[in-house]
């Protein structure tokens, strides 16, 4: 596990997209050789994003070859809805950069059977031969993608409610009405994220410092199912000065070294 601080969310968003970048670019993508990535929404990745949009658009990177698996979506939410999280991607990165819209794969929370839709984005990450790596954010409780605390940490591509810390979290994407928030969700699994060949987790900002240190510093946990990554072979946590405020002097100072 690598912990990697950087001072502030502009840095550690650009951080972030460099390595994707270059991660990219190192595994040299073709017809028939796709570098699949497994992508977050949320605030946290905007930064990220908009850098791979300046790199795409300055001509260093390219999204030709590239498959994306998204974490989650809203159930009952129509797509087109501005804060369902197709229309956050296609808005916010997509219709950026030349990826090809049938290697873009968002879960269908309308779909007529949700088990099924599940089960097919399962298939269709083994059919890509799996991720390259895994980009996720978490919330103030410390769950990935919608693993709400108590998932299983082994689960797979499901159906969930959403805490009511979520609600509450996701209210101000809402017009702050806790009655327009969907309750649940379709979610990627702890299980699903920890089969990627690599995972870089985005944590930024003092309301993340508490759920930073339950991954990094405490044990495996399912009430904190971020911290599930710890066992993970090639685990990248990149953060900012803010949410390292809960973490001991010398836990900072021991990551830091590594950056000096």
């Amino acid at each position: 596990m690598r912990l990697v601080i950087l001072e502030d969310y502009d840095q550690a968003s650009e951080w972030a997209a460099k390595y994707i970048c270059n991660r990219i670019i190192q595994f040299k993508p073709s017809q028939g050789r796709y570098f699949t990535l497994g992508l977050p929404t949320g605030s946290t990745p905007l930064g990220c994003y908009k850098k791979l949009i300046e790199y795409h658009k300055n001509g260093d990177l390219s999204f030709k070859y590239v498959k994306t698996f998204n974490m989650d979506e809203y159930v009952g939410l129509p797509r087109n809805h501005p804060e369902s999280y197709h229309s956050y991607m296609w808005n916010n990165f997509f219709k950026h950069i030349d990826i090809d819209p049938n290697n873009a794969h968002i879960l269908d929370g309308n779909a007529p059977d949700l088990q099924a839709e599940c089960d097919a984005f399962e298939k269709k990450i083994e059919e890509a031969g799996g991720i390259d790596l895994f980009v996720g954010g978490i919330g103030p409780d410390g769950h990935i993608a919608f693993n709400e605390p108590g998932s299983s940490l082994s689960s797979r591509t499901r159906l969930k409610t959403l805490a009511m810390d979520t609600i509450l979290a996701n209210a101000k994407y809402f017009d702050g009405d806790l009655s327009k928030v969907p309750t649940m969700a379709l979610t990627v699994g702890v299980g699903t994220v920890m089969d990627a060949r690599e995972v870089m987790i985005l944590i930024t900002g003092a309301h993340k410092a508490f759920a930073l240190y339950k991954a990094i510093e405490e044990g495996v946990n399912h009430m904190w199912t971020v911290s599930a990554f710890q066992q993970h072979p090639r685990t990248i946590f990149v953060c900012d000065e803010d949410a390292t405020l809960e973490l001991r002097v010398k836990t900072v100072k021991y990551f830091k070294d590594f950056l000096t």
